[in-house]
C-alpha cells in the first residue's frame, strides 16, 4: 500500500530497534527500553536527519527549543539514547560523533505510518523486504502491540510527581542538610567555554569563570576547587562524574560564554558528580555592559540553591562587586589572562592592561594586586632586579589594601613583598595570616605561608601548610612541584625524588620540576641523574639564563669543575648584557669548595635583596659555608636565627 509522501511515519525500525513515535516507546530486540522524553525527542530528530551531520546548535534549538541546555546535557541525552539502542560511542553502528560540532545517526532506517502495516526502506521505498527481515519486524511489532496510552505525558507526569516528592522530604536531601548522603559541600568550576568565533574572547571565558571561583571561594561551607587545578580541563571534553571522581568533589559547574558584538549570552550549569543529574542551569542574554551583574548572579544563585548558610560577612564578599566600571572590569580580565601565561612578555603586557584598568577605576584594588603579582613575579623568576621592581610590588599592594582591607589578594602579595624582599618576616607572617583568615579555599597564602614556615625551620609545620595548599588546588604543577622542595629543604630526598616525580608526569615540560628533581638527586648521590635533569631543564628553558646558573650549580655539587668554571665565565659575560641574579654564582663556588669566593658573590646577592636568600638557613646548596663563622652573620642579615 502506497503510503502519501506528507505522512509522518508513527514507526522506525533498524536492526532489532523499533521506535513508537506516536506513542513515546522504544523496543530492542523484545525489551522495551526506558528513554527519558528529551533525550527521545533528540533521537527522533536525528533519525528524521539521517545521513547528514546534525550540528549542536541546531539540536539546542530544535530540540531543547527556549530551554535552558548546555553542551554536557547534549552529551549526556546522546549517552542515555547509545545505552537504550545498544550503540558504542568508541564504534558507533547508529550515532556518529563529529567532535566539536554535532552528530550524524548512520544506520538504514525502515519506516512504518500508522495506516501501513508493512515497514518501508526509508532509503528504497519500492524494494522487497526479505522473509527474515519481515519476521523480525513482526515480532517488534507484537511487542510493540500493547494497548497506546499516552507514553510522553506519563513521563512528564512522572517528572511532576518526583518534583512533588522532592518538595515533601526536602530539597535538603539534594542540597544542604547534615543527613543529605550526596549533600554538595564541594565544587569545582571548569573553565567556560568560548562560544564566539574570536579566540581574542578567551579572557572573557576565562575570567567569567576565575571570578565565579573567587566568588565561590568565600564561602567557608563550600569547598572550591582552585582556579590552576580547574583549568587544567580547560579544552577537554571533560564528564562531569570522572571530574569528580578525579578531585574528589561533589559538584560540578560548567558553562559557556558567548559575545556577538554589544551582546553577551552566558550559559551555567550544576550538575551533581554521584550521578550526572542537573542541579540548578540558568541563561543568562544581557548587554556587555551587564557582565559584573551576571557572574555575581550566578554565584548568588549557586549558594542559594545549595542553601549554604553564609555568614553576614560571607554573604556581602560574595554579592560584591570590586568595581562598577564595565570596562575596567573586562581590561582587569585581559590583565589576569596574560598574568597567567607567566613569561617576560606576557607579564609586561598584563601590567599594560592593569594600569588601564586602574586609569578607568582608580578604587579598583584588584587591579592594584594585579599590578602588585606581576612586579613581584618579573624579579622571582630572574627576569628582574628585586630593588627595580619589588617597590613598586610593594606601593601597589598597599594601595590595594588601602582601598579594600578585606582582600585576601592584596594581603597575599603584601606577604610576598615583605617576606621575599623587606625581609620583615613578623609583617609577612601577619599578612599571611590575615589573607588566610579572609578567605581559607584561597591556595596561595597556604602556599607562600608554607613557604615562611619551611624557612624558620618550622619544617612539620611547613609540610602540613603545604599540603592544605595542595588539597586545594590538587591538579596545581606549581604547587605540586614546590611541595617536592620542601622535603629537599627538609634532608628527605627520597621524597622529595617521588613528589617531583609525580609533577612531571603531571607536566612532562615544566622546568623547574626537572630543575629541582635534579637537586634532590644531587642530594641522594644520584650525580648522573641529576646532571641529565640539570641539562633537561636547561633545554627546555630555552633563552632564559636561570637554568644555566642551575647547570654550572649543578656541575660543581657533582665534581665536575671544568664543566663548572666554563658556566661560570658563560654567566660573568652574559651578566654584562643581561640580568643575572649573583647567587648562581656564590651557590656555584660554594660547591666547588672556594668559600672566600662564594662570600663574595654572595654579599652582592645580599646587596640586590635577592628574595630566596630567605632560604639560606635550609637550602642543601649553601652546606659547605655553614661551618665558616661568617655564614652566621649572613643569617642574621636576612633576619634569620643562627
Amino acid at each position: 500500500m502506497a503510503r502519501p509522501e506528507s505522512l509522518t511515519p508513527a514507526f522506525y525500525y533498524f536492526d532489532d530497534v523499533a521506535v513508537d513515535r506516536e506513542n513515546f516507546r522504544l523496543v530492542k530486540g523484545d525489551e522495551i527500553r526506558a528513554l527519558e522524553p528529551r533525550a527521545f525527542d533528540l533521537l527522533i530528530y536525528l533519525i528524521e536527519r539521517r545521513g547528514r551531520l546534525v550540528e549542536k546548535q541546531e539540536l539546542f534549538e530544535k530540540v531543547w527549543k527556549e530551554a535552558f541546555v548546555t553542551d554536557n546535557a547534549l552529551t549526556r541525552a546522546v549517552k542515555e539514547i547509545r545505552r537504550a539502542i545498544g550503540d558504542d560511542a568508541s564504534a558507533p553502528r547508529y550515532i556518529e560523533t563529529l567532535p566539536k560540532r554535532g552528530y550524524r545517526f548512520m544506520a538504514e532506517v525502515k519506516t512504518v505510518s500508522e495506516t501501513d502495516s508493512t515497514p518501508r526502506q526509508a532509503e528504497s521505498p519500492g524494494s522487497e523486504e526479505r522473509a527474515d527481515s519481515q519476521s523480525s519486524d513482526a515480532a517488534i511489532r507484537k511487542t510493540m502491540s500493547a494497548p497506546r496510552v499516552n507514553v510522553r505525558l506519563m513521563a512528564y507526569g512522572a517528572f511532576a510527581l518526583a518534583v512533588v516528592a522532592l518538595i515533601a522530604i526536602g530539597l535538603q536531601a539534594l542540597f544542604r542538610s547534615a543527613s543529605a548522603p550526596h549533600a554538595i559541600s564541594s565544587l569545582a568550576v571548569l573553565p567556560f567555554s568560548n562560544g564566539s568565533a574570536d579566540p581574542n574572547s578567551d579572557y572573557l571565558s576565562d575570567g567569567i569563570t576565575e571570578s565565579i571561583i573567587n566568588s565561590l571561594s568565600q564561602v567557608s561551607e563550600l569547598k572550591v576547587m582552585a582556579r590552576t587545578t580547574a583549568f587544567r580541563y580547560k579544552g577537554k571534553d571533560a564528564d562531569p562524574q570522572t571530574v569528580g571522581r578525579e578531585l574528589k568533589v561533589e559538584g560540578v559547574l560548567t558553562g559557556k560564554v558567548t559575545q556577538q558584538g554589544d551582546s553577551l549570552l552566558v550559559q551555567a550549569e550544576l550538575v551533581s558528580a554521584a550521578d550526572g543529574t542537573e542541579l540548578w542551569g540558568e541563561r543568562y542574554s544581557r548587554k556587555m555592559s551587564d557582565i559584573l551583574a551576571v557572574q555575581e548572579e550566578i554565584a548568588r544563585q549557586i549558594s542559594e540553591r545549595l542553601r549554604l548558610k553564609l555568614t553576614g560577612d560571607e554573604a556581602k564578599r560574595l554579592a560584591r562587586s570590586y568595581t562598577a566600571n564595565t570596562e575596567a572590569y573586562q581590561l582587569y580580565l585581559k590583565g589576569r589572562y596574560y598574568w597567567n601565561k607567566r613569561t617576560e612578555e606576557s607579564y609586561q603586557k598584563a601590567i599594560e592592561y592593569f594600569r588601564q584598568a586602574i586609569e578607568r577605576d582608580r578604587k579598583y584594588a584588584l587591579a592594584y594586586t594585579g599590578l602588585a603579582d606581576c612586579y613581584s613575579f618579573l624579579s622571582s623568576q630572574g627576569i628582574r632586579p628585586p630593588r627595580e621592581v619589588f617597590p613598586l610590588a610593594k606601593n601597589a599592594s598597599e594601595t590595594a589594601i588601602a582601598l579594600d582591607d578585606t582582600l585576601a589578594e592584596a594581603h597575599t602579595s603584601l606577604a610576598y613583598v615583605k617576606l621575599y624582599y623587606d625581609w620583615d618576616w613578623k609583617g609577612a607572617e601577619q599578612e599571611y595570616n590575615r589573607a588566610i583568615n579572609l578567605n581559607p579555599n584561597y591556595a596561595t597564602p597556604h602556599h607562600g605561608y608554607a613557604y615562611f614556615l619551611i624557612s624558620t625551620g618550622r619544617t612539620e609545620e611547613a609540610i602540613a601548610e603545604i599540603q592544605r595548599a595542595e588539597d586545594i588546588d590538587p591538579l596545581s604543577l606549581i604547587i605540586n612541584t614546590d611541595h617536592g622542595e620542601f622535603y629537599y629543604f627538609a634532608r628527605r630526598p627520597d621524597r622529595a625524588i617521588a613528589q617531583l616525580q609525580k609533577a612531571i608526569e603531571m607536566e612532562p615540560t615544566f622546568i623547574r620540576a626537572h630543575f629541582l628533581l635534579a637537586r634532590a638527586y644531587v642530594q641522594n648521590g644520584q650525580c648522573n641523574d641529576a646532571i641529565a635533569e640539570f641539562q633537561k631543564a636547561r633545554s627546555l628553558a630555552t633563552g632564559e639564563v636561570e637554568m644555566l646558573g642551575a647547570l654550572g650549580q649543578g656541575y660543581a655539587s657533582c665534581g665536575k669543575r671544568p664543566e663548572a668554571q666554563r658556566v661560570i665565565n658563560e654567566l660573568v659575560a652574559l651578566s654584562k648584557q643581561h640580568y643575572i641574579s649573583p647567587h648562581w654564582l656564590a651557590a656555584t663556588y660554594a660547591g666547588l669548595g672556594e668559600i672566600d669566593e662564594s662570600f663574595d658573590w654572595l654579599d652582592k646577592t645580599f646587596e640586590t635583596r635577592f628574595g630566596p636568600l630567605i632560604y639560606l638557613k635550609v637550602n642543601p646548596i649553601w652546606d659547605p659555608l655553614r661551618s665558616d663563622p661568617r655564614f652566621e652573620d649572613r643569617l642574621r642579615r636576612v633576619g634569620l636565627a643562627p
